[in-house]
């Protein structure tokens, strides 16, 4: 057996991914640990546990292997001294993705999740080696599609799109099979009676199979909603868009106590771009999603709690005992010292009859690689004018065989950067319509089948076929939960911030109630980027410094 670790020797950035420490670093590791013993054979770790922590070994072997719902097992490492078994799911307690086994009498390090944080930050050196690592086998278990609960469903339910939504958007593996391409699965469905309500069925590590289950159920079930850990926070972020994971790494990094609460996933809208071209520090772009999970796993590291899905759906301003206090909608609280309001907008619903029926069922506010997938050699709308419309138009025109591009107004110039003006103008499958909109949505039982477009100029109309529409025409605020609470919106829902007549020594990103902040999307008149999002998470920092110097809160 190697004393190297892992048994995909071959595979890309190798040494990054299983790096073994020398004994000079196992001294320093000990110091964040406690020693644990292993007899042969016996589990480490195994699929759908809590996950106690990382092992870094010192004696023995251990592997890691997956096992799928039929039974079928695939080693993935192996570690030998120096080597250490965990992924981004130890920063926070989260269950283990696979099952680890000792191989001989074998010794190690537990360092538990609290410690595991402490140690990247106290050995930057170290610390760089283990986050790499941690992040770099998760980005392996998701493209590895290996991993994770199992989702049984066509590939076109819109229920399983939904669900793989749901899991990629979190950053959660999974694995995906249509039974109709799938002769296991298949006999799975019939040994479990499931009929066409009852589907996609999702199945556990454990065996337990789920009947189309809502993503709460999943999350929860998963270990994915993190419950408060501690009686109060400095800090509660609601929302974990780009301007809600920069308060929370900065915030935390400053020795707050912070608690990120988000309804759906980590990213917001940002998260939904492809690629995001002129965002400051990456001259070949990056994905939304590759740029806020960075963050996320960042803030974690710094000891920012992720509660995510969490709904929050009032907060209480009136400060018993000296705390803010927000409701969520399973019934808990979570008190905090002060509140960031980061909680964004959604795409706008616009008024046409039979939309919000045909959502997930060919109607998309997403592009991803789920709904791009859908596409593949297809004819497919979209609306919008807009930087996230036109990042959805260039990542859809390389799977789909045309994009059609519905503009209300003359000109993208006025709402779109030149970049991807350009960028649509010189794709030969992307045809932009000017002064148009839709009249009428076509469906049949199994989603969208067309749409009537609307001339605006002379008013007339036409039928096209289509399967795939997409929409992203501008936002509404997120801020239904504030409804009660004092915080001032403007006319069109947004949070108003700065000093008034009523409160002038608010601070610019204070809203009208003193230790409540908004910032982002959500907030009136800010700068709708992601660049700016971030800004004003940082920015906001210095202000909750202050209020939290002046505001001491009262013993709970």
């Amino acid at each position: 057996m190697s004393n190297t670790a892992p048994l995909n020797a071959t595979g890309p950035r190798h040494e990054q991914t299983f790096p073994v420490f020398n004994p000079h670093e196992l001294e320093i590791l000990k110091g964040f640990g406690k020693l644990v013993t292993f007899q042969d054979g016996e589990t480490i770790l195994k699929a759908g546990e809590k996950s106690p922590g990382l092992f870094v070994f010192l004696e023995g072997h251990a592997t890691v292997e997956v096992k799928n719902i039929f039974g079928q097992v695939t080693p993935i490492a192996e570690y030998g001294p120096g080597g250490f078994m965990g992924e981004t799911g130890n920063l926070s307690g989260r269950t283990a993705l696979v099952d680890g086994h000792a191989e001989g009498e074998t010794q190690a390090l537990l360092i538990e999740p609290d410690r595991l944080r402490s140690l990247l930050i106290a050995n930057a050196e170290i610390g760089e080696r283990i986050m790499r690592a941690l992040i770099l086998r998760r980005v392996n278990l998701i493209e590895g599609a290996t991993v994770g609960p199992t989702i049984i469903g066509s590939r076109d339910n819109h229920d399983v799109v939904r669900l793989q939504g749901f899991f990629r958007r979190n950053g959660h593996p999974f694995v995906a099979i249509d039974p109709s391409e799938d002769d296991d699965a298949a006999e799975l469905l019939s040994r479990a009676h499931a009929n066409s309500t009852s589907l996609p069925l999702v199945v556990l590590a454990d065996g337990t199979i789920l009947e189309n289950p809502s993503t709460e159920k999943v999350a929860s079930i998963l270990g994915m909603m993190a419950e408060a850990s501690r009686n109060h926070y400095d800090v509660a972020v609601i929302g974990a868009g780009p301007s809600g994971l920069s308060t929370a790494v900065y915030a935390a990094s400053e020795g707050l106590s912070v608690a990120v609460c988000d309804a759906k996933s980590f990213g917001g809208q940002a998260g939904a771009s492809a690629r995001i071209e002129n965002y400051f520090g990456f001259p070949t772009g990056i994905s939304g999603f590759a740029l806020t999970a960075r963050a996320y796993n960042q803030a974690q590291k710094f000891g920012a709690e992720m509660m995510i899905p969490t709904e929050i759906k009032s907060l209480d301003c009136t400060r018993p005992q000296g705390y803010f206090v927000l409701k969520t909608t399973d019934g808990h609280e979570v008190r905090s010292r002060s509140v960031v309001i980061a909680s964004g907008a959604y795409y706008r619903r616009p008024e046409i009859d039979g939309l919000k029926d045909l959502e997930g069922r060919g109607v998309w506010y997403w592009a991803s690689p789920i709904e791009a997938n859908l596409c593949k050699d297809q004819d497919v709308y979209l609306i919008g004018g807009g930087n996230s419309a036109g990042q959805a138009v260039v990542y859809l025109s390389s799977h789909a065989r045309t994009v059609q591009m519905l503009v209300r107004g003359e000109s993208l110039a006025a709402s779109m950067s030149s970049y991807l003006v350009d960028r649509i103008q010189s794709a030969p499958n992307v045809t932009v319509h000017y002064n148009t909109e839709i009249g009428q949505l076509h469906s049949d039982a199994s989603g969208l089948t067309g749409l009537t477009l609307v001339d605006k100029a002379s008013s007339q109309k036409r039928k096209v076929d289509t399967r795939n529409l997409f929409l992203f025409i501008g936002a509404d605020p997120t801020t239904e939960w504030l409804t009660g609470c004092g915080v001032t919106l403007d006319q069109a829902g947004f949070v108003t911030t700065g000093a008034t007549e009523a409160f002038p020594s608010a601070t610019e990103l204070e809203t009208s109630v003193h230790g409540v902040f908004a910032i982002g999307d959500v907030r009136s008149g800010s700068t709708k980027r992601v660049g700016a999002a971030i800004g004003e998470g940082a920015q906001v920092v210095a202000a909750l410094h202050r209020f939290l110097s002046l505001r001491p809160a009262s013993v709970a």
